[in-house]
């Protein structure tokens, strides 16, 4: 139900705008003028389904979602995660014909905005429009270090990979404090985001964990050896775009800490 007094996804969308954007304060003001309808959804619970008609763009509020297809046989193929802040399906705004489909992982809080309402927005504020436009194109950059990762790297590196890139997304947001974050995945969703068996990524994090590199309990991630993970993922953040420094985005503690 929507809840104009509550600015909660505003100040999400403004938060993940600004670290990939330069807007001022009158436009900053006009996004807190957008009007959002805030809905839930439970976890395994399609928010867009592929072949839908879409009139509205979702603001990810909390929670943690992702994007996926599947293939005539009735594999699924997870093609990107979301979390808090993120617009998973900007896209729509262009191309209102869902080819894939955007579902949640645990319980999530998602904001609807009208395309009319964000193409009004665009129109009278250019410089959020431009923030916008840097979104699809930052998204279109994980992807193809995406496609790089399940072509050419090992199990052990594209995993290494996805946990870092979930770790500095999730920090630059406020949700990842000492490289401790809440990643609400089965095995299985890993192993379809990562193209490979549920053993074999069962087989991964055991090692990780045997080596000292994380820990995991149930769906707490803790990274402790940053360099190392990093280094067998072959992880460079600055695909993902932060206006935010990559030396501070990238401060770890030190390894054993």
């Amino acid at each position: 139900m929507e809840n104009r007094l509550d600015k909660t996804a505003h100040k999400i969308l403004l938060k993940r705008l600004n670290l990939v954007a330069d807007i001022d304060a009158e436009d900053e003001a006009a996004v807190l003028e957008l009007p959002v309808t805030v809905r839930e959804f439970d976890a395994g619970i399609d928010i867009v389904s592929e072949g839908q008609y879409v009139s509205q763009c979702c603001i990810l509020i909390d929670g943690f979602t992702y994007r996926y297809r599947h293939t005539l046989e009735g594999k699924r193929q997870i093609i990107a995660f979301h979390v808090s802040g993120d617009i998973p399906d900007l896209h729509s705004l262009h191309m209102n014909y869902m080819d894939h489909s955007f579902a949640a992982t645990t319980r999530s809080r998602i904001g609807f905005v009208s395309h009319d309402a964000v193409w009004d927005l665009c129109i009278r504020r250019p410089k959020v429009a431009a923030a916008l436009w840097r979104e699809t194109l930052i998204d279109g950059a994980i992807f193809r270090e995406w496609i790089v990762g399940l072509g050419r790297l090992s199990g052990h590196s594209r995993t290494a990979h996805l946990l870092c890139e979930i770790a500095m997304r999730m920090r630059a947001v406020g949700l990842a404090p000492d490289y401790v974050y809440r990643l609400p995945l089965t095995q299985h969703e890993l192993a379809d985001a990562l193209g490979l068996t549920v053993v074999t990524v069962n087989r991964v994090l055991k090692d990780l964990r045997l080596n000292g590199v994380v820990d995991r309990e149930r769906s707490r991630m803790t990274i402790r050896e940053w360099k190392t993970l990093a280094r067998l993922g072959e992880f460079d953040p600055r695909y993902l775009h932060f206006r935010v420094p990559i030396t501070m985005m990238a401060e770890m503690p030190p390894e054993g800490a």
